[in-house]
């Protein structure tokens, strides 16, 4: 959902298709989540704990504070936007898009994973807070809200930057 809103708001993707993305998203990420359930859930001993669901707090892997998570989440997220807009400008030379959005995406794992378990991604929290519940549905705002803030901000600063706009 927050690349979807970014590259809405970056000029890229059509309003009338946020919605269906949105949604299509989210029941993947639950399906997934599920699948992952039926799978983890099969070995003797299993528990649940917090099934990989984004925290802060006592619920973050370091034990990071609401507000870092916060900042964490936002700039990780609008900076993965940006690589996304800049890497897939049509000027930008062909086929290595892939290659500079993946290491992106890498770097932004290897340093949010210790203070949230990584989000940037509100499907991907939705759904395992879900099958975590409790502590998980309650810290579950800030990975829905962080995200989508970022990409927001992302999307309009590319739009109102980018040499796309000057056709």
């Amino acid at each position: 959902p927050a690349v979807t809103v970014g590259l809405w708001l970056g000029g890229r993707f059509e309003a009338k298709d946020v919605a269906g993305y949105i949604g299509a998203q989210i029941l993947g990420a639950i399906f997934g989540a599920g699948l992952l359930y039926l799978i983890a859930s099969g070995k003797a001993g299993f528990e649940l704990g917090g099934f990989a669901s984004n925290g802060y707090g006592e619920f973050s892997p370091g034990g990071y504070t609401m507000i870092a998570a916060l900042i964490c989440e936002f700039v990780l997220t609008f900076f993965f936007l940006f690589v996304i807009l800049g890497s897939t400008y049509s000027k930008a030379p062909g086929g290595f898009a892939g290659i500079a959005i993946g290491l992106c995406l890498t770097l932004i794992h290897l340093v949010s994973i210790p203070v949230t378990n990584t989000s940037v991604n509100p499907a991907r929290s939705i759904s395992q807070a879900i099958f975590a519940g409790g502590d998980a549905m309650g810290q579950l705002w800030l990975f829905i809200v962080a995200p989508l803030a970022g990409a927001a901000l992302a999307g309009l600063v590319y739009k109102f930057m980018s040499p796309e706009m000057d056709k």
